[in-house]
């Protein structure tokens, strides 16, 4: 059978989070509670760390675009998710669809080199505290940002490229809530082997190259914090890492999970769960651990509203 006069498809239809009718507007309510602390609490993050002089070091530098990558990767998908609770046919069309996928690849990649990046920051805070400000110089950091964000565009555009060589020529129906390639590849008509390949070759240098820094930084940071003799500094040694390292586990456990599973129907119910925790939940919970377990960010909380609202 040939697909030369098959007719391209114009639009995708959304399997959707739930068939159940009864548990949609539930549904809604709670996401779209999820989604409001997540704008506020990355958005309250990037004026925290800009209107609070002591937070002008690297570490907040780094942190303030995570938080910026976490805005815009939740707002990507989470407005797209709610409408379509409460929608009757959960339609994207094929252009609108490539580009939430890329964009979703551009900010995931970013952030993945944002953590290691962060972790790195961290080895040379706890190995080397007094060569920090030396080591950590405001151009390296800018350069640090920007090669997270020029691997996010490279990855995000090789993707899209990718995509946009695909025909759909059948079905139509995506077993997801949002764009993602993996369902994407099961729906086209093409022979999908080649880009399996090289979608398999970006994630594998991604996901290894990113990997390998924050085990090795934290190789280093664990030696270093178990020859402090205190018991005090071992403390604050591991109190200085611990936000960043909680961030990491969730983020590398649940990609991990995602894009390791077989494609069956049971791993794509599984999936759906997952990436909910993945794309929604985490870019919520990611300033709130930053906050909650950082007395720099609670001081700095404290001052701004003394400043601005206690003068």
């Amino acid at each position: 059978m040939t697909w030369s006069n098959c007719t391209e498809a114009t639009e995708f239809v959304f399997s959707g989070f739930t068939d159940r009718p009864e548990f949609q507007i539930t549904l809604f309510v709670v996401f779209l509670v999820i989604y409001a602390v997540t704008l506020l609490g990355n958005l309250g993050m990037l004026m925290l760390i800009r209107l609070d002089s002591q937070l002008h070091i690297p570490m907040y530098f780094f942190l303030s675009n995570l938080a910026f990558v976490d805005f815009w990767y939740s707002t990507f998908i989470t407005p797209k998710f709610l409408a379509d609770l409460i929608a009757e046919r959960k339609t994207i069309s094929y252009t609108a669809c490539v580009c939430q996928y890329c964009f979703v690849s551009f900010f995931g990649v970013t952030e993945s080199f944002l953590l290691a990046v962060m972790a790195y920051d961290r080895y040379v805070a706890i190995c080397n505290p007094l060569l920090y400000t030396a080591l950590m110089s405001p151009r390296l950091c800018v350069q640090l940002v920007a090669g997270s964000f020029l691997a996010g565009f490279v990855n995000g555009m090789t993707q899209t490229i990718t995509t946009l060589k695909l025909s759909f020529c059948g079905p139509n129906v995506i077993d997801l809530f949002f764009c993602d390639i993996s369902p994407l590849l099961s729906l086209s008509c093409s022979d999908t082997s080649i880009y399996h390949m090289i979608l398999l070759a970006v994630a594998c240098l991604t996901g290894v190259f990113t990997s390998l820094i924050i085990l090795i930084s934290y190789v280093f940071i664990l030696s270093t914090i178990l020859k402090i003799r205190s018991t005090e500094g071992k403390r604050k040694g591991f109190n200085t890492c611990t936000s960043h390292l909680t961030v990491v586990t969730i983020f590398y456990g649940t990609a991990l999970f995602i894009y390791m599973q077989p494609n069956t129907k049971h791993s794509w119910g599984q999936e759906k769960v997952v990436s909910v925790f993945y794309t929604m939940v985490t870019p919520m919970l990611n300033p709130l651990i930053y906050s909650l377990r950082n007395k720099e960010v609670k001081n700095a909380l404290k001052r701004v509203i003394e400043l601005n609202f206690f003068p």
